[in-house]
């Protein structure tokens, strides 16, 4: 078989327009299911069937590997295969219609509320940027937006008075949020004067968050600053943007509110997307039914 490899790489290399990195990691796939094949008296590719593979497979994950990388194994695999079926080096595939396996999914990060309380007080107020950065973290928490919602914010978008925030999702869809008066409060001492400081003389900026140039904020921009107070609150957890969107929806559902309204404001098309913030707030209050019910034990 490692006869057919460097075809199949050229092949690749020239039809399907991969990186460096993945032609590389499809050829270092291919070469090890090449050595446990051999090993196996298998030498010849007609000879593979899909017990093979299946036991190669099942050899990765024994070996701990994890899934994504099985399934990494799977797709170069299948790629193979195909290459040689259609070069008809082979009379039939033994990759076809084979399915990868599901990753176990971790449960979302989630910070405590104390925790929150240390992140959002961490930014200075007396400062532009400060003002700005604690409007931020204020909304996040508030609506759960996704940071791409936050930053493509622009001032019109949040109604301070009345607290809603009009944000657009990935699919194009619009959907309002309310928020509440604590972060409508941030915002708005933000938007006052603060704002003005950054613009430096670009006042037909639309975006509400400024970076120092004056201009819209980047994810980047959002995610530095993120890990600055994460680090100034002693949060020891390596937190992302989305980690406040985690935490909005589970202390809602902890707090007594229903799933549909939670999916409303996350912006999730399907309900079971939402789910997952069930079980960790079950599981908070397990915690706080089993830490103060006199007969718990």
């Amino acid at each position: 078989m490692k006869s057919h490899l460097q075809p199949f790489m050229q092949y690749l290399s020239e039809n399907r327009g991969l990186s460096t990195s993945t032609l590389e990691s499809y050829g270092r796939d291919i070469s090890q299911f090449i050595d446990f094949a051999e090993e196996r008296g298998l030498a010849l590719p007609e000879e593979i069937r899909r017990s093979h593979i299946m036991l190669y497979l099942a050899a990765q994950r024994g070996a701990g590997r994890a899934a994504a990388t099985v399934n990494r194994n799977t797709v170069s695999l299948r790629a193979f295969f195909h290459y040689l079926l259609k070069e008809r080096l082979i009379g039939q595939d033994p990759t076809l219609d084979m399915d990868k396996i599901k990753p176990s999914s971790k449960p979302p990060m989630v910070l405590s509320v104390g925790e929150m309380e240390r992140l959002l007080g961490a930014p200075d107020g007396g400062r532009s940027q400060g003002k700005r950065d604690k409007a931020m973290l204020e909304l996040l928490y508030a609506t759960g937006i996704r940071v791409s919602e936050l930053i493509s914010l622009n001032v019109e978008d949040v109604n301070t008075e009345m607290k809603y925030v009009r944000c657009t999702g990935a699919s194009g869809k619009e959907r309002i949020v309310p928020i509440g008066a604590i972060a409508a409060e941030s915002v708005a001492q933000y938007t006052a004067g603060m704002r003005d400081k950054l613009l430096r003389g670009n006042p037909d900026e639309p975006a509400l968050f400024l970076n120092s140039l004056g201009g819209r904020l980047t994810r980047q921009g959002f995610w530095k600053i993120i890990k600055k107070y994460a680090r100034e609150a002693h949060i020891e957890q390596d937190i992302t943007p989305h980690t406040l969107r985690h935490s909005f929806a589970a202390h809602l559902l902890e707090g007594g509110a229903d799933l549909r309204s939670v999916q409303q404001m996350l912006g999730h098309a399907d309900i079971s997307t939402t789910q997952v913030y069930s079980g960790i707030a079950r599981k908070n209050m397990r915690e706080v039914y089993e830490s103060h019910h006199p007969r718990a034990h």
